[in-house]
């Protein structure tokens, strides 16, 4: 269900955070003028959902590498009033975590008008309630993680590559 499919398809999304995971990095969006997390329309070069995902979270932070759970963290489904000139869509959006490295440099991408870091503890005050659920959800998933890691995951340093 590409972007040509209308009003339905499918979106993938990656909620990303500092390796402590005490920080969320998100995008003040220029159409809709609000924070998410990363994340948009598959492409013919994304071999799954997740590749979508790490393209469209490296795309619009500018990190070089993340570390991403290719385990999908939530689905959502959403009406979306600003991308599309026929009208509303719906966006059925599998959502994606993943750690940035310790240091890591974000950019604002043409898609935005700001990047930032946002402490757990204080997300943005316009923050769709979902997306509280969903750094909780992050953060307790990476909380529980067994370093090194033993099954696969995605990461990047120019290209997509897959390490396990």
């Amino acid at each position: 269900m590409s972007r040509s499919c209308f009003p339905d398809h499918v979106t993938a999304g990656v909620l990303v955070l500092s390796s402590d995971l005490d920080h969320v990095l998100l995008n003040l969006h220029r159409k809709a003028q609000r924070w998410f997390a990363f994340g948009g329309h598959c492409e013919p070069g994304d071999a799954s959902l997740a590749d979508a995902a790490l393209r469209e979270g490296l795309e619009e932070s500018g990190l070089e590498t993340l570390r991403l759970d290719p385990v999908p963290v939530h689905l959502d489904e959403h009406e979306v009033d600003f991308c599309d000139p026929r009208g509303t869509v719906r966006h059925l959006d599998v959502r994606f975590t993943a750690l940035a490295p310790d240091g890591a440099l974000h950019r604002v991408s043409e898609e935005s008008l700001d990047v930032r870091w946002w402490p757990v503890s204080a997300l943005p005050d316009d923050l769709e309630d979902e997306m509280h659920e969903l750094v909780a959800t992050a953060r307790g998933r990476w909380a529980t993680r067994p370093e090194p890691t033993t099954g696969p995951e995605l990461t990047t340093r120019q290209g997509l590559t897959h390490q396990g």
